[in-house]
């Protein structure tokens, strides 16, 4: 039932972009752009799950790795993600392009995941010893490096395809694909996991990769499954994903970005980053999508945890369908901050931002109050949480970078501001790691509280934000209404 939800979803979501359509493409321009988005999509929601896989290892390999190590270990790996965006924007912007980006991404975490695959077999069957945090770390953080190729480039691509008038369902369209790489590496590892257990029945997981062997849980599953579909969607995105419409046959889409009237601009290494550093807005949308960051790694790698320490009666539910209800409300939350964004505030992107840090808020609070009486109402609390943590980063990386860093400098800008996020994640990684170890758990959700008051400051701040190209292109739109209701009458 759950997995038929999730394809219901998906068909709603093609539903939904095949309607939006405010700038009267023809048919074959929609088609041909989900068809290129589709790849792009999937493998980066496959990415998502070839990341968080590791949370799902530390539960199965129980002592072996604490609350610290996995905290230390995803720190690393979070910020070797954030740092890499300086290097890999600019690569994107200047060189590669969206497609050749995909593809580095995919297959160079395809092989970090088949690397940690192979270290997690040696440590449990062949009971290697070496310093777990220090290999898992060096590892992922190759992962980690390879990954950040992913969310530049499906944006670079995006920025060519999508008129500024469009990005919001885009955005959300960016938000469903994190969901469904939450739901994959949740869900479906935690399946992974059942199926590959010593005690389990007899199945085709546990045939490929446990068949002949000693009689312990086959960990390494969790990497190997995403490193071998990863090599999939290598091919699917090299024979369908065209970087701009140009190149699919049709004619130039000016975006009405930043980049409009620069499209001919040779932005060195140093313009590009100068766009972000440069720009108190661009730092601002970085501020609150840091705070994004902290907001959903903090519900995302730690809610299992606690559930799993803190038994409770109630908590079942959530434990057993984690993945699944942030792939739900994940959906949900990129949607609704992408549709109230374009319908609602002409494509502004600053205030659903603060609608959103402004729930978080109120969430948390909630959180802390009934941390450790109601189960049930902290489980539906951590999921609103993800939820608008995740609407936030459709809006601010997948849509606001973009408008405001234009087509020329997509990469870098979105790279850039994503990077936030995980500077965000890391910094949740390692202080929660450290603080419910020595302090208790009852500080999980007060950690969040700053964070989401600064969050919701920044994001008034920038409530009145839009690109010029965008704020003359809405103009002329109303200026023609009102000139065909005058001549109507």
């Amino acid at each position: 039932m759950y997995l038929a939800i999730v394809g219901l979803c998906l068909a709603a979501i093609v539903v939904i972009y095949f309607t939006n359509n405010p700038l009267q493409h023809s048919r074959q321009f929609m088609v041909r752009r989900f068809i290129n988005w589709l790849p792009l999509g999937l493998t980066y929601a496959f990415l998502c799950m070839g990341r968080y896989n590791l949370i799902v290892a530390k539960g199965a390999l129980g002592t072996l790795m604490t609350k610290e190590d996995l905290g230390i270990i995803f720190a690393i790996g979070t910020w070797t993600y954030a740092l890499s965006f300086l290097v890999n924007g600019p690569l994107i912007d200047r060189k590669l392009g969206g497609k050749r980006g995909i593809i580095i991404a995919a297959v160079g975490a395809s092989l970090a995941n088949l690397a940690l695959g192979v270290l997690t077999y040696f440590i449990v069957v062949k009971h290697l010893r070496v310093n777990l945090v220090l290999t898992f770390s060096l590892i992922y953080a190759v992962n980690m490096y390879f990954q950040s190729y992913g969310a530049m480039s499906i944006i670079k691509v995006k920025a060519y395809w999508f008129h500024v008038r469009e990005r919001g369902v885009f955005g959300a369209i960016f938000g469903t694909l994190i969901s469904f790489g939450v739901y994959f590496a949740f869900d479906w590892g935690s399946a992974i996991v059942r199926l590959t257990k010593a005690d389990a029945a007899d199945n085709w997981l546990k045939w490929i990769f446990a068949a002949g062997g000693p009689p312990v849980d086959a960990t390494w599953a969790l990497f190997f499954v995403p490193g071998f579909i990863l090599m999939f969607w290598v091919l699917m995105d090299w024979w369908l994903i065209k970087n701009a419409p140009e190149d699919a046959g049709f004619p130039h889409l000016d975006t009405c970005d930043a980049s409009s009237g620069q499209m001919h601009v040779d932005f060195s290494v140093a313009d590009l980053l100068k766009k972000i550093f440069a720009s108190p807005l661009m730092l601002m949308i970085a501020c609150v999508e840091f705070t994004s960051g902290v907001f959903r790694y903090s519900m995302t790698q730690w809610y299992s945890v606690f559930a799993g320490e803190m038994k409770q009666p109630g908590s079942e539910f959530f434990v057993q369908h984690w993945g699944w209800l942030l792939c739900i409300f994940g959906i949900i939350g990129g949607f609704s901050g992408g549709l109230i964004s374009d319908k609602m505030f002409q494509s502004r992107r600053g205030p659903p931002a603060a609608l959103l840090c402004g729930s978080v808020l109120i969430l948390a609070c909630v959180m802390a109050m009934f941390l450790l009486s109601a189960p049930e109402v902290i489980g539906w609390m951590a999921v609103l949480i993800v939820m608008s943590s995740i609407g936030i980063t459709s809006l601010m990386s997948g849509t606001a970078a973009t408008d405001f860093g234009g087509r020329k400098a997509t990469a870098t800008c979105a790279g850039v501001v994503d990077a936030f996020a995980y500077l965000g994640s890391g910094l949740q990684s390692i202080g929660l790691g450290y603080i419910v170890t020595r302090a208790g758990w009852r500080w999980w959700p007060v950690f969040l509280i700053p964070f989401a008051i600064i969050g919701l400051v920044v994001a008034v701040k920038i409530w009145h934000d839009l690109p010029h190209a965008t704020r003359k292109y809405i103009a002329e739109v109303e200026q023609k209404r009102l000139d065909g209701t005058g001549s109507n009458n």
